[in-house]
């Protein structure tokens, strides 16, 4: 175990100078986020609400989003400058947000709805940023229907029966008092000054959308979630020779010290993913990306292109 963790933290140091170096020229795309329509679907007897903005060709990102949280919770500024290079899609699962329908308590079953609305949209391949919860869909969603998938980005995340996960009800309960957006800053952020404000940052570009934002997810449905998050992080022998037979390019984000799902569990990811490239960020935690957009930005875009003038557009058009 502690080499492991030396391994992450020489990680770290090498990522931090990627840190100091990014560019301040990048400028963020107009405010689609902001203003982009809450459109619906109905697949199977369930209306499912999304968003579809950036991009009219290319291959479709699809963001699967964290516990608890809906498409209001995404941060503009890694949606938007996604929309600047790809076709960006959000949507709530089962009975989250402005979704219909009984969520599931199970992470299989959760990815089985995302499959079926991806299909519902005629997309033929997709890209996919699974954060913490939709990491673990978004490894299923792998599983099950792998000519479905490109590219796969997972941040956040880790592997069924991964280290610690079940730990997870020790910082949600450390939090329960605190208000929304001090248990975001708890559960998401280091507790340095520097960590904090980049959070409070984000937040306030988070809670910037007034207009049609999504209804918060019901206690029913957070309580699935959970149950499907204790399901997933059960002890399973197989789960990392399974990682083995998942062949996508695969970009594994997450901060230093992640007290949600343990930054190992990135590692535990990268060591058993074929084609997985790691990168970790310093002084962050669960939300890494959204604590630095730019770096997420700049990787996220070069890691999407790669190889991408040598590949035939099969999205919808």
């Amino acid at each position: 175990m502690k080499h492991k963790f030396l391994l992450t933290t020489l990680i770290c140091d090498i990522t931090f100078s990627m840190v100091q170096s990014q560019s301040t020229n990048r400028k963020v795309v107009t405010d689609l986020h902001q203003t982009a329509t809450t459109k619906f679907i109905k697949v199977d007897g369930v209306s499912y609400a999304y968003r579809a903005f950036g991009k009219k060709s290319g291959i479709p990102v699809v963001l699967l989003q964290h516990f608890t949280g809906t498409m209001d919770n995404w941060d503009p500024a890694i949606t938007n400058g996604l929309a600047k290079y790809f076709p960006v899609v959000l949507f709530d699962n089962k009975g989250i947000g402005a979704s219909h329908g009984q969520t599931p308590s199970t992470i299989e079953a959760m990815a089985k709805d995302a499959i079926s609305f991806i299909k519902a949209l005629d997309f033929k391949k997709v890209n996919l940023l699974g954060f913490s919860m939709g990491g673990f869909i978004s490894q299923q969603i792998v599983f099950d229907e792998p000519t479905l998938i490109d590219k796969l980005m997972l941040v956040g995340t880790g592997p069924k029966g991964g280290e610690g996960i079940t730990e997870i009800i020790k910082p949600l309960t450390a939090s329960a008092s605190m208000s929304p957006d001090e248990q975001k800053l708890y559960l998401f952020y280091e507790p340095t000054s520097a960590s904090r404000v980049l959070g409070k940052k984000s937040l306030e570009r988070i809670n910037k959308r007034i207009v049609n934002r999504d209804p918060d997810a019901s206690l029913p449905a957070i309580q699935a979630q959970l149950q499907s998050i204790l399901q997933w992080a059960e002890s399973d022998s197989a789960a990392l020779d399974q990682l083995k037979k998942i062949h996508h390019s695969v970009l594994v984000i997450n901060g230093s010290i992640d007290i949600v799902v343990p930054t190992i569990n990135s590692y535990a990811l990268f060591q058993h993913l074929p084609n997985a490239k790691l990168s970790l960020y310093p002084d962050s935690g669960h939300g890494s990306l959204f604590q630095y957009p730019e770096l997420f930005l700049t990787e996220a875009i070069s890691f999407l292109q790669a190889g991408i003038t040598n590949r035939q557009n099969i999205s919808k058009q």
